[in-house]
């Protein structure tokens, strides 16, 4: 049983992966939707993001660099939105459509850096979208 806020919350599957981390992370996620609301760049979204985890203390790097390679040899570049506590990538986007193109992106960064989830998510005019996108 976890405490955030006055409320308690627990756990019941023992399926997902990191669950109290990414719960966590959606809470940030949530804030910063209901603050901002939608229609922003994403840059502006990535900003409130990053200062959310910041409150919530939650450990975070910037524009990851994730090398693209070919029998070893750097042959490409991507720089994936955030990595939160070295375990999770969140991706940030806006609209609620979120393409075959950028599940697959969200993959290579995790296949990359040897990780096992995702998020990918969406400010929209109706709040946050999150995508869930697990490296099996």
């Amino acid at each position: 049983m976890n405490n955030t806020g006055g409320k308690q919350y627990t756990i019941k599957r023992k399926d997902l992966l990191y669950p109290e981390l990414s719960f966590k992370i959606n809470g940030v996620l949530f804030e910063v939707s209901k603050q901002l609301g939608g229609g922003h760049q994403e840059r502006y979204y990535q900003k409130a993001v990053k200062l959310g985890l910041n409150k919530a203390k939650l450990s975070s790097q910037e524009q990851v660099y994730v090398p693209l390679k070919f029998d070893n040899q750097v042959v490409g570049k991507y720089f994936l939105d955030f990595l939160i506590e070295d375990k999770i990538v969140i991706e940030i986007k806006r609209g609620e459509f979120v393409s075959a193109k950028i599940i697959e992106q969200i993959k290579q960064y995790l296949e990359a850096l040897n990780l096992k989830l995702g998020l990918v998510v969406c400010f929209t005019h109706g709040g946050a979208i999150i995508k869930r996108v697990v490296n099996e």
